[in-house]
């Protein structure tokens, strides 16, 4: 009811001239939609920010997630402390974390190491920003696939690379990494599908500023839609970000189930 059905509607809108005014009536019109999309210049732009965002926020959140993982799967005793406090953050929304990283960004971080340039100003480090913002979020719930993972290698290796003489990094490269690879998998797949559909840190944090630079595909979509009112167009390209978003995650997980048959 909440989405195959608004799904399939999405897919007839996008087909029309609908624009939400009420009693006006929808139009059909083809692929022009479609074709718009295409030729939209800022779609494109928003395209290219996606993939470069997408790229800091999967290799950040993947990597902090893990070493969080190692951390915590040692023998100490504020490892279940530690597992919940790296956890905590993703229980924030999206929007608040956004509003609160803006401040820090904008006021404390300017005072801390004493400059007049905030990463908020360029492009790339305003992207940079939202990928630490989304990895402070995401990265202690990445850490419980990783840890489950990690809890469920046999210690009998462990302690046999032991007798061996085998070092933390031998370890860890030759036993842990083959071992998690399915955890790889879901992590790379819940990663990549998120950075994608980024819409609430964008919004709060830079708004797409500046001058549109740092627009992600899904406020691109929100912007046609609510600010321009050109519904139609704005469903077109939302059922071409599903497809995009669809065959990518397709794609990288079947790379990576491979891999764990090689492994």
């Amino acid at each position: 009811m909440v989405v195959v059905l608004p799904f399939f509607s999405g897919v007839y809108y996008s087909f029309t001239d609908w624009n939400a005014i009420p009693g006006r009536e929808v139009g059909f019109i083809g692929l022009k939609n479609y074709l718009n999309v295409f030729q939209d210049v800022q779609v494109l732009k928003a395209l290219g920010t996606t993939l470069v965002y997408g790229t800091y926020s999967i290799i950040l959140i993947n990597i902090v997630g893990f070493s969080l993982a190692l951390l915590v799967t040692q023998k100490m005793r504020s490892a279940n402390l530690l597992r919940t406090v790296f956890f905590m953050p993703n229980l924030i929304g999206g929007l608040i974390l956004g509003y609160v990283w803006k401040f820090v960004f904008l006021k404390i971080v300017p005072v801390l190491f004493q400059t007049d340039f905030t990463m908020l100003e360029a492009t790339q480090t305003s992207l940079l920003a939202m990928a630490i913002v989304s990895t402070w979020q995401m990265g202690g719930y990445i850490m419980v696939i990783y840890v489950a993972a990690i809890q469920a290698i046999p210690e009998e290796l462990l302690e046999a690379a032991d007798i061996d003489g085998a070092g933390p990094g031998q370890k860890i490269r030759n036993i842990v990494f083959p071992l998690v690879a399915p955890a790889f998998t879901v992590s790379l797949f819940m990663t990549l599908s998120n950075a994608f559909k980024m819409f609430d840190v964008n919004v709060s944090l830079t708004g797409g500023d500046p001058a549109r630079s740092t627009e992600l595909l899904a406020l691109e979509i929100f912007s046609k839609a609510f600010k321009e009112l050109n519904f139609g167009e704005g469903q077109a390209q939302a059922v071409l970000f599903f497809i995009l978003v669809a065959a990518i995650t397709a794609v990288q997980v079947t790379i990576t189930k491979k891999r764990e048959v090689e492994m």
